[in-house]
C-alpha cells in the first residue's frame, strides 16, 4: 500500500500512481483502508511500533490529491476508516449506526487532510517542511481533543494510547499526558513522509526524527519519578460471565470469602456488580458488610440500579459505593460521564431510532455531579467507572484531590471475544503514568489489571477466560508529575501553533493579493490630499 501511494505522490513513473488512484470511490476506499491501519497498533494486536509509520500511507495519499477539496475528502474517509477500525467491536451492538457515527466523526479529519496537501504537496522546501513538522501533529491533536468530548464518544483510540506498554512513552505521558505522546508519534510519521516523498526536505526530516528520539531519551533520563511510599494490598474480584444479578452477586460473595486471611486493605468489585439499590435492599448491604468483617477490609462495589433516595433525581445511577464492616460508609460516587448510546442516547428525540437497530440504551442513566475521593482507613481512593478511565482530566483531578490509588470499575461484558476488554485495560497504564498514582482496573468479566505509579504492570493480568479473586501488592508513591501540575499544556501549545500558522497564512494571502499583477494600486492623491477622481 505504501508503494502505491508513493507512486501517487510522484515517486514512481509519471502517471502510473495517479492512474492507479483514478476514480473517486476507489480513492475513497483506499483512504478508508489507510486510515484504518493505525488501529493495528492498539490492543489486542498491540503492534505499538506500527503507530510510528501507520499514518504514512494516508498522508501520502492526501499529499497526492489533485485539489484541496479532494485532500479534505481523503482526510474524511481516512478518519471514517480509523474510527470504524478502533470501534469495530461496537458493530454487534449498534449495527449500521456504528457506520453513521464513524462517518460523522471522520469528518473531523477533513481539515487535516487539506493541511497535509497544503504543506506536503508538490516539492516543499526546508521552510515548509519544518512548518509541516509543527503544524500537522498539532492539527491531528486538535482533532483528538475535539472528538474527546464526552458527547462525541470520548477519548477512545487516541493515537498516543497505542504506546501504553512502551516505557519511554509512559515517561513522556508523565510530562504532558497522552497528548504529548500523540504529538510526537504524528511528528515521526510526518518526518517519514518527508523522507520518502520529498528528497529536498530530508535534512529537516532527519532533524525532526532526531528531536523526537532526544525527547524520548530525555524523558527517560530526566523526567521526575514518583517516590515510593509503601504499598497497599488490594484484591480484585472478577466473577466472569454470569446470567442474572442474583447469580452474579452469589459468585462475587463466594470469591470474596475466599480472601479471608489475606490481610487486605481493600476489595474491589467491578462495574454493575450489584444490580439493586442498596437502600431498597438492606439485606444485600448486610451481606457485603458481613464479607467486609470476614476479610477485614472495606469492599468497593458498583451499584447499577434505580435510586430509591427521595433526595436524588429519579432514575438509574451507576454508583461506586464503599461498604465497611458496619455497612455503607456514606462514601458514594455517581458516574459522571456516560457512554453515548450505551448508557444514554444523545438528542434522543432525534436519534432515538438507534434503539430499534441495536442495543442502545432504552432509558438514559442519571449523571453524577462531582468526583469523590474516599477514605479507606489511611488509604485515599479515587473511583472511576467504566470508560471514565479514558479521560485524562478525571484521573488528574483525583490525583490533585489527594487520591493515593485510582480504581476503575468496569464491565465490558457485552464485548467478550473482541478487542474492547484489552483496549480498555491498557488505558490504566497511561492514567497511572500521567498521575504518578497506581491504577486498579477491576472488571466483571476481564480484562482486569493493575499498574504501578510509572505505568508498569503489577501482578497477573486477568483475561476474559478467568474467574478469580486476585490479591495485588500495589506500590504507592508520592510526588506530583508535571502533567498533574501543568495539565494539558501540549494541547495549548498545539492550538497556539495552529493559530500562529493561520495568522501567518492570512497575512501572506493579503500580501499576495496586493502584489499580484494587475491588482489596482493605491489611488493618486491631489494636492489637497483627497483622492483624485478621473474625469474631473
Amino acid at each position: 500500500m505504501t508503494s502505491l501511494f508513493a507512486r501517487g505522490s510522484g515517486l514512481g513513473a509519471p502517471g502510473r500512481g495517479h492512474a492507479a488512484l483514478a476514480g473517486p470511490w476507489r480513492r475513497s476506499a483506499l483512504a478508508a483502508l489507510a486510515g484504518a491501519l493505525p488501529a493495528l497498533a492498539f490492543p489486542a494486536l498491540s503492534l505499538w511500533w506500527l503507530a510510528h509509520l501507520a499514518l504514512v500511507p494516508w498522508m501520502l495519499l492526501a499529499r497526492s490529491a489533485p485539489t484541496g477539496r479532494r485532500a479534505a475528502l481523503d482526510g474524511w474517509f481516512g478518519g471514517l476508516g480509523f474510527m470504524l477500525a478502533v470501534h469495530h467491536w461496537l458493530l454487534p451492538s449498534l449495527h449500521v449506526f456504528t457506520l453513521v457515527i464513524a462517518a460523522l466523526l471522520g469528518a473531523l479529519w477533513a481539515p487535516w487532510g487539506w493541511l497535509v496537501r497544503r504543506l506536503l504537496g508538490g516539492r516543499p522546501g526546508p521552510g515548509r517542511a519544518v512548518t509541516a513538522l509543527l503544524v500537522l501533529p498539532s492539527g491531528w491533536l486538535a482533532v483528538e481533543v475535539v472528538r474527546s468530548w464526552q458527547g462525541l464518544g470520548g477519548p477512545w483510540g487516541l493515537l498516543g494510547a497505542s504506546q501504553w506498554q512502551v516505557t519511554p512513552a509512559l515517561r513522556l505521558a508523565s510530562l504532558g499526558g497522552v497528548w504529548l505522546v500523540s504529538l510526537l508519534v504524528v511528528a515521526v510519521n510526518t518526518a517519514l513522509v518527508l523522507l520518502v516523498a520529498v528528497p529536498t526536505a530530508r535534512v529537516p526530516a532527519v532533524a525532526g526524527l532526531t528531536v523526537t528520539v532526544v525527547a524520548g531519551a530525555g524523558a527517560w533520563a530526566w523526567a521526575p519519578r514518583p517516590q515510593p511510599d509503601g504499598s497497599a494490598r488490594v484484591a480484585v474480584v472478577q466473577p466472569g460471565v454470569v446470567d442474572g444479578a442474583g447469580a452474579r452477586f452469589a459468585r462475587e460473595e463466594r470469591l470474596t470469602r475466599s480472601l479471608v486471611g489475606q490481610r487486605l486493605d481493600l476489595v474491589v468489585w467491578g462495574e454493575s456488580s450489584v444490580g439493586h439499590d442498596l437502600a431498597a435492599r438492606p439485606d444485600l448491604a448486610d451481606r457485603i458488610a458481613a464479607l467486609a468483617r470476614e476479610v477485614g477490609a472495606d469492599v468497593l462495589v458498583n451499584v447499577d440500579a434505580r435510586s430509591s433516595d427521595p433526595a436524588a433525581a429519579p432514575g438509574i445511577y451507576k454508583s461506586s459505593v464503599l461498604i465497611g464492616p458496619e455497612g455503607p460508609t456514606g462514601d458514594r460516587y455517581d458516574k459522571m460521564r456516560l457512554v453515548p448510546f450505551g448508557e444514554y442516547v444523545p438528542a434522543r428525540s432525534v436519534l432515538g431510532w438507534a434503539t430499534s437497530v441495536g442495543k442502545a440504551a432504552g432509558e438514559d442513566r442519571r449523571r453524577g455531579e462531582r468526583q469523590v475521593v474516599m477514605d479507606v482507613g489511611a488509604l485515599r481512593v479515587g473511583p472511576l467507572v467504566c470508560f471514565e478511565s479514558a479521560f485524562p482530566d478525571m484521573s488528574r483531578r483525583l490525583a490533585e484531590d489527594g487520591a493515593a490509588v485510582l480504581v476503575a470499575q468496569s464491565a465490558t461484558s457485552t464485548f467478550q471475544g473482541s478487542w474492547a476488554p484489552s483496549q480498555h485495560a491498557s488505558l490504566a497504564a497511561l492514567r497511572a503514568a500521567e498521575t504518578g498514582r497506581p491504577v486498579v482496573h477491576a472488571t466483571l468479566t476481564g480484562v482486569s489489571a493493575v499498574y504501578g505509579p510509572r505505568g508498569e504492570r503489577v501482578g497477573p493480568r486477568l483475561g476474559t477466560e478467568r474467574v478469580a479473586a486476585q490479591v495485588y501488592e500495589v506500590p504507592l508513591a508520592t510526588g506530583v508529575t508535571p502533567y498533574v501540575r501543568f495539565g494539558d499544556w501540549p494541547v495549548r501549545a498545539a492550538l497556539l501553533v495552529l493559530v500562529g500558522y493561520g495568522a501567518v497564512e492570512g497575512v501572506r494571502g493579503v500580501v499576495r493579493r496586493r502584489s499580484a499583477p494587475g491588482s489596482p494600486g493605491p489611488r493618486a492623491r491631489t494636492v489637497h490630499g483627497s483622492p483624485a477622481r478621473p474625469g474631473r
